[in-house]
């Protein structure tokens, strides 16, 4: 069978379960990764037959997909931030709508000269190494509770070539705040989304529950958390930078300016409520 054949089948295949441009486009990123040929290439050059180890590698990678497994998971890497970042089941698959609150974190860090920076829930530390690469004078701690996305968090900062201090902790229990400094900027994506809540299939079968679900009867947990921890550990002309669930933004902002901070929501790419920017109040 030739590479075009194989692609034209792959793709066919896919639409089972993809409408025809998503199918398309995924066959695409697939070929080029075990091929190494772009889509125009496979059209001029596609007439080479396939090899044994190739073909097995693109079956193998279209049975996962068939089973709604995330493609970023089949090749174990995924694009953020201009960078490519190993991920695994261990972490969740990193978004464009976080590009925006990273972002925004880095253009703070330049204009105030920022020293320090924590990031709460690490996971594959693709929010820390954006930022790390993009504004390389702050010195960043990154957080987990998984030791598991540590280590791969670890395996991203290297193969970006980026010093960032790992710790392993439980952010959930405040004692082990005492371990940390203050910080310029606190950034965090933790787990919001209650655990009842109804995610595509490609979420709920694949992803870390652990990074993703909060219980039902306190979706915002996490964000109280990070309102205990800034009380002492955020400096007096520092930020915050979380993203919250599109439908709690209000009740996640309400929950810092009940305690003196200034709240800014901002919006997504798409227009829904997913950014909070948090200071505290500055007393006249």
């Amino acid at each position: 069978m030739t590479i075009k054949e194989l692609y034209k089948a792959f793709i066919k295949t896919l639409q089972q379960i993809y409408e025809s441009n998503e199918a398309t486009a995924i066959a695409n990123i697939t070929f080029e990764e075990y091929t190494s040929l772009k889509k125009n290439e496979i059209i001029t050059k596609g007439e080479t037959e396939v090899s044994e180890i190739i073909k097995e590698k693109l079956n193998t990678a279209l049975e996962r997909l068939l089973q709604n497994e995330p493609l970023q998971y089949i090749l174990e890497n995924a694009w953020f931030y201009n960078l490519q970042f190993t991920v695994n089941k261990n972490v969740l698959i990193p978004r464009p709508e976080t590009e925006e609150l990273v972002l925004e974190a880095i253009n703070f860090i330049r204009q105030n000269n920022s020293k320090t920076m924590i990031d709460i829930g690490t996971g594959s530390g693709c929010i820390s190494i954006a930022i790390k690469k993009n504004a390389p004078t702050v010195k960043v701690t990154a957080v987990d509770v998984s030791i598991d996305a540590i280590n791969i968090a670890k395996q991203n900062a290297l193969q970006n070539y980026t010093d960032i201090e790992f710790i392993e902790i439980n952010f959930l229990e405040e004692n082990n705040y005492e371990k940390l400094m203050q910080y310029d900027v606190i950034i965090s994506n933790p787990p919001y989304i209650p655990n009842k809540e109804i995610l595509d299939k490609n979420v709920v079968q694949f992803e870390p529950h652990l990074a993703l679900f909060v219980p039902q009867n306190d979706p915002l947990i996490f964000y109280k958390k990070i309102l205990s921890f800034a009380d002492k550990h955020l400096t007096a002309k520092g930020k915050i930078f979380l993203e919250v669930h599109e439908n709690f933004a209000k009740e996640t902002a309400a929950i810092f300016t009940n305690k003196n901070y200034e709240v800014q929501v901002k919006l997504d790419m798409q227009g829904k409520e997913r950014m909070l920017l948090i200071c505290r109040c500055q007393i006249p």
